[in-house]
């Protein structure tokens, strides 16, 4: 499959510049590449140059014979399932290079020695409640602190640095939490207004009267948060043992938990118990757009692309983007959909699709990053499989303050419980930031 409108690598529209990443909480540097990550992206790269090597087989058959051989067809979905194989060990890699180091590993940089007394004094009640079961300490801190809800019913809060190290795995885990905006608020509802006619302005001479401009339009966005929870379960034994760090563990059993509910939620939830997802608001045509709505771009086939220059249909959806948002635009498709557009070229044969540059850097179609969101649709008709935009901008995630945990040692005997709440919520914040290919005629 080719497309009759490369687009050219020094075509300005499209200059890359680097994401801006500071707005992501806890999000740092990609992590420094050892001699088994160097090996891991030696071997996608190869697994890629296998692929096209195939991948251009196939087309040669089917140009000439009409039809792929069906060994060629096998041996490609083997290398395909390889390179998807080797993008998920990096992507674990990589978030394993991300991850803050344990307490034991960080017991001699002083860490502890530069925690305020209170924060230390929170941890220790913390570690009591969590291996004992002794809350006294925990109860005296929040009534001190005034805290809603610091009876035992209603669960003690973690340490600050414990809700940190959650939120920083949970934005390392949860795909569209990772590219997308992000505040944290204190109350159940987080407001915006917004302007949806922009500022009024106009010219004026010197000395000329300045007349009064139209007042413009403004629309309050409101992002509820919702409760989220995860119930791991530990043995006596695991919290008796001192080597254990506790903090640790809890970020890391709740993290896939949330992520995976987050996932889901962020992309298609419908705003009733849970947040709600970019695909959950009005589409419309983008010529036919208009605020509140989110602009789609139909494929002109259902369920596919079209037979000749699929990759034109790319190209419209990029520009469909102004201008501002592209500069840090990036593709969000899942896996069998992405594995569809590694097969396209431009017209100068080269493929549009390319294997990640380095360890925590993702693959990119059309220069574009692209990120991996399971929850997205596949290939359907009428589905919107791809969705294209600026999505620090287009789409925000509320998290309140706070991460709860309610210890509980007798529903499954001989494990104890820990009943980990947060709240959550999410939605759109500019609707003209993030479109959408439908794939349908």
């Amino acid at each position: 499959m080719t497309s009759s409108n490369p687009r050219p690598a020094e075509q300005p529209a499209l200059t890359r510049h680097a994401p801006e990443t500071k707005a992501v909480t806890g999000r740092g540097a990609a992590p420094a590449a050892g001699p088994g990550l160097e090996r891991e992206l030696d071997d996608m790269r190869a697994a890629f140059t296998a692929f096209r090597e195939v991948n251009d087989e196939r087309l040669s058959e089917i140009e000439q014979r009409g039809s792929a051989d069906v060994l060629t067809g096998e041996k490609l979905a083997r290398i395909e399932a390889e390179i998807d194989r080797q993008q998920q060990r990096l992507d674990a890699l990589a978030l394993k290079a991300a991850r803050p180091p344990r307490e034991a590993e960080a017991a001699g940089t002083g860490n502890r020695t530069r925690e305020s007394a209170a924060t230390g004094e929170h941890r220790g009640a913390f570690l009591a409640y969590m291996r004992k079961g002794q809350e006294e300490g925990l109860r005296s801190l929040e009534q001190k602190a005034l805290s809603i809800g610091s009876d035992p019913d209603g669960g003690y809060l973690v340490p600050e640095e414990t809700e940190a190290g959650i939120l920083r795995r949970m934005t390392a885990v949860s795909p569209i939490r990772a590219i997308a905006g992000s505040r944290q608020v204190s109350a159940s509802v987080f407001k915006k207004p917004f302007s949806i006619s922009g500022p009024q302005s106009g010219w004026v001479a010197e000395t000329a009267a300045r007349p009064e401009t139209g007042s413009p339009t403004l629309a309050e966005l409101a992002f509820p948060t919702m409760e989220l929870y995860a119930m791991p379960a530990a043995t006596a034994s695991l919290l008796d043992d001192a080597a254990v760090d506790v903090d640790a563990w809890i970020a890391e059993e709740v993290e896939l938990a949330f992520a995976e509910q987050e996932g889901a939620a962020f992309v298609a939830g419908n705003g009733v118990n849970r947040p709600r997802g970019f695909l959950d608001y009005p589409r419309v045509v983008e010529s036919a757009w208009s605020w509140g709505n989110v602009g789609t771009l139909p494929t002109g086939v259902d369920a596919g692309f079209p037979a000749s220059d699929p990759g034109d249909v790319l190209i419209d959806l990029v520009y469909a983007l102004k201008a501002g948002y592209r500069q840090n635009a990036r593709f969000v498709m899942n896996r069998r959909t992405q594995g569809v557009l590694r097969k396209m070229k431009d017209g100068e044969g080269n493929y549009l699709w390319q294997p990640p540059a380095s360890l925590g850097a993702p693959a990119t179609l059309m220069s574009f990053p692209v990120t991996e969101a399971e929850d997205m649709p596949d290939i359907a008709a009428g589905a919107p499989a791809i969705a294209f935009g600026d999505f620090r901008r287009g789409y925000l995630v509320v998290d309140r303050a706070g991460v709860r945990i309610l210890r509980d040692p007798y529903s499954a005997k001989p494990y104890v419980l820990f009943y980990t709440t947060k709240r959550v919520g999410g939605g759109m914040q500019d609707f003209d930031a993030i479109k959408l290919l439908v794939f349908a005629a």
